[in-house]
C-alpha cells in the first residue's frame, strides 16, 4: 500500500495533497486518491497535516477552494471538524476568517462555501483557543453570515426535540435529557446559546428549554 510519503514526480503524496488543496487543484486531488481503498483514501485525507499543524480541510477552507471542499467531502470517512494546533481552529473558523478577510463583493460566494460545509456536517459549536466558536468569529456587518449560521443552529437545536422513544427506554438507568451529537460537543442543548433573532423563536426556544429542564 503506498504511503504518504511515497515519491510522485519528484514529491511526497503528502506534498501533493497539501499542494492540490491550497491550489484548488481537483485534477491532482483525484489523481492522487485514484486505485486507494476507502480506509486509505480516509487516512491520507483526515491524517496529513501541514508543519503549521493544518490539515487539508483548513489548507483549502482557509482560501475559499470551493470545488476542492466540494471534492473532499464527498470522500469516505472524511473529517469536517479536525483542530489545528496553531488556533485550534475548525475548518469552519478557517473559512470565516477567510471570508473576513475578502471584500464585500465575497460575501455571497463565501456564504454559499459555509453553508455548505454545515450541510456536510461541519459544527458551529466547537469553541478554538480563544474560546471562540465559529459564529463569533463572524464580522458583525456580514448579516447574511451570521443569520445563515443562527438558522443553522436553531435547527440543530430543535432537532434535539424529537429523540425516538426507543431510544429514550434503551437509555437504561438515563434520566432527564438524551444528550445527541458528538464527542466535540461539551456543552448540552439546555446550556446552549440562542443566538436567534425573531422574538417569537426566542420564546418558543425558552418554552422548550423550561419543559426539558422540568423532567
Amino acid at each position: 500500500m503506498a504511503g504518504q510519503e511515497e515519491e510522485h514526480e519528484g514529491a511526497s503524496v503528502k506534498e501533493l495533497l497539501i499542494e492540490a488543496c491550497r491550489r484548488n487543484n481537483t485534477e491532482l486531488l483525484t489523481e492522487l486518491l485514484e486505485g486507494k481503498d476507502d480506509d486509505e483514501i480516509g487516512h491520507l485525507l483526515n491524517d496529513t497535516t501541514t508543519v503549521m499543524g493544518n490539515h487539508l480541510y483548513h489548507e483549502a477552507a482557509s482560501r475559499g477552494n470551493y470545488e476542492i471542499i466540494d471534492l473532499l467531502l464527498d470522500q469516505p470517512n472524511f473529517e469536517c471538524d479536525p483542530i489545528n494546533r496553531l488556533e485550534g481552529d475548525t475548518p469552519l473558523h478557517s473559512a470565516i476568517r477567510w471570508i473576513n478577510s475578502e471584500p464585500p463583493a465575497q460575501r455571497e460566494f463565501g456564504n454559499a462555501l459555509v453553508e455548505m460545509m454545515l450541510e456536510a456536517g461541519s459544527s458551529t459549536r466547537v469553541r478554538n483557543k480563544g474560546g471562540l466558536t465559529p459564529l463569533q468569529l463572524v464580522d458583525p456587518r456580514n448579516t447574511g453570515l451570521r443569520e445563515l449560521i443562527q438558522r443553522h443552529e436553531y435547527a440543530a437545536l430543535n432537532a434535539g426535540d424529537f429523540v425516538p422513544a426507543d431510544e429514550v427506554r434503551g437509555a437504561a438507568g438515563t434520566t432527564g435529557v438524551v444528550q445527541l451529537g458528538g464527542g466535540n460537543e461539551e456543552e448540552s442543548d439546555d446550556d446552549a446559546e440562542f443566538s436567534g433573532s425573531d422574538e417569537e423563536e426566542r420564546a418558543e426556544w425558552e418554552r422548550r428549554r423550561k419543559e426539558r429542564k422540568g423532567r
